[in-house]
This record gives C-alpha cells, structure tokens and sequence, in this order.
C-alpha cells in the first residue's frame, strides 16, 4: 500500500483512536513493500513538490529510488524535462553501470547517474538519493564552516553532516569512491561549491533529512549575515534534539502532507 493511500484511509478512522497526546517515537512508520508502481508515484510526487518548494535548477538535479529486486536498479529523472514534467512513466529505470533498463524514450544525465550511482552500490540502506543545487544549499557550500548548531534544524542533524570537496562538474567514475567515502554512514551531505544531498531508508525519510539541511542553510545565511553573535545550541542538547527527530516518523506525515497538496493541484505525476 503507498503510504500516501495509507494516510488517506487514516482520515476516515474515528478521532476516538487517539485520546491523548503521544510521544513522537509513536509515529514510526511500519516497514511496507513498496512495488515498482508505488515508487514510481511517490518519487514523480516528489519531484512535483520539489517543483513547488523552488528546490529544482532548470532540468539538473536528481531524486532517484532503488526499485525492489537484487540488481540494485534505481529509477531517475528524464534529462531534459522540468520537474513539473516528471511522471511516474516516464521516470527511467538505470542499472549501476549506467544501462537503461527496458524502453525510455528520454536519456539520463551523466552527473546524475555518477553521484547516485555511487551511493546506491555503497549503501544499502540508502534506497533513496536526492541532490539539489539550491541558492541557500549552494551558498552554505560555500563557506569554510556552513553549519553551526543555532537553529532547530540545523540541531536535528548534528554529526550527521558529511562533506565532499568540489572536483567539477560530476562525470567521471573514478570520484565515485571519493563521494560514497566521503559520506560514510552519514545522513546528508554538503557538496561544497556544488550543493546538497540526502540520503533515506524511504522517500520520505530522505525528503526531511533534505529539508532540515535546506532549512539549516537557509537560517544559517540569514543569521550569520546580521554580523550579530550568535547564540549556540549545546552539544548534549543538540545531540539529544538530533536523536528524538530522528526516532520519529521519518518524515512520512509531511511528505503524505505534501502529497495531498500534489494531488489537489495536479494529480497528473501520477500518469
């Protein structure tokens, strides 16, 4: 069942379900099967809301899954196509050596398959891979130390940020190694000079990881720009901070929140 569908149906469950207020470990998701079809329609969602959130760059950038089966393939955008133009059925289905698998009628960026690639072949536990070239997310990869623990989400990924050194544009295979090293088991990680990354056990999981990142960057230019002191979150605090985000639910509340946006404004990344 797409998690979106499962949402849906909680709607119509009685409020009487939940008398009191819960702890957030509470709303872990339950582990779903997803098929190639469910994942399919939640990564074509997402690169509508990603349309939506402005995190796209013209046709560059790339959200990628790993459809169930042992051959590790994963599917990735179409290059050429916006992100508002991405469908379920036409996202391509790619091997880890760059093949189309079955019939496209679009090809594959070349950077694109490099980065995510290498993390897939990496990381098993890395089922989704978004890359974004964001003007906040790109102006904090610019700088020498872009995060600093002063803000709620910059605190929810606390040594939880790997880092990555610019070496140009991404098509050669050899910095393959040096990405999936670079990010170890880490969750997010900042391309410096280039952009931001995330990774997840579910689309979900890795659209709130990209979030928090997102938003850090963002808070982080704004306030360091004031040239004013700031005020620093302590480490106990913000490693416990970190923890609860972490053990909640994934970000499966707001990203089936996202949905239902995606599908009262235009259903048709579904198709």
């Amino acid at each position: 069942m797409l998690a979106f569908d499962h949402i849906h149906n909680l709607e119509k469950c009685k409020m009487e379900k939940y008398n009191k207020v819960t702890k957030l470990d509470i709303f872990k998701p339950k582990i779903q099967n997803l098929t190639e079809k469910d994942l399919r329609i939640q990564l074509a969602a997402a690169y509508r809301i990603f349309n939506h959130l402005k995190w796209d760059y013209l046709i560059y950038g790339h959200i990628t899954v790993r459809v169930p089966g042992p051959e590790k393939h994963f599917l990735i955008n179409p290059f050429g196509l916006r992100y508002d133009e991405v469908t379920a059925s036409n996202l391509v289905k790619i091997d880890l050596d760059g093949n189309i698998v079955g019939e496209s009628e679009y090809p594959v960026n070349p950077a694109g398959f490099i980065i995510h690639s290498a993390i897939h072949s990496s990381r098993e536990d890395a089922h989704c891979v978004m890359h974004t070239h964001t003007p906040a997310g790109m102006a904090a990869a610019a700088l020498k130390e872009p995060i600093k623990n002063i803000d709620f989400d910059s605190t929810a990924l606390t040594n939880q940020i790997a880092f990555h050194d610019f070496e140009g544009v991404t098509v050669r295979k050899e910095e393959c190694d040096r990405l999936s090293d670079n990010l170890g088991k880490k969750s997010v990680m900042i391309l410096r000079n280039h952009g931001l990354l995330s990774v997840g056990s579910t689309i979900p999981h890795a659209f709130i990881r990209l979030h928090s990142l997102e938003r850090a960057c963002l808070i982080q230019t704004l306030a360091r720009s004031t040239n004013e002191d700031l005020i620093e979150v302590s480490d106990n605090i913000a490693k416990s901070h970190a923890n609860e985000i972490e053990n909640s639910d994934k970000g499966e509340l707001a990203f089936n929140a996202m949905m239902r946006l995606m599908e009262k404004i235009d259903p048709s990344y579904k198709d």
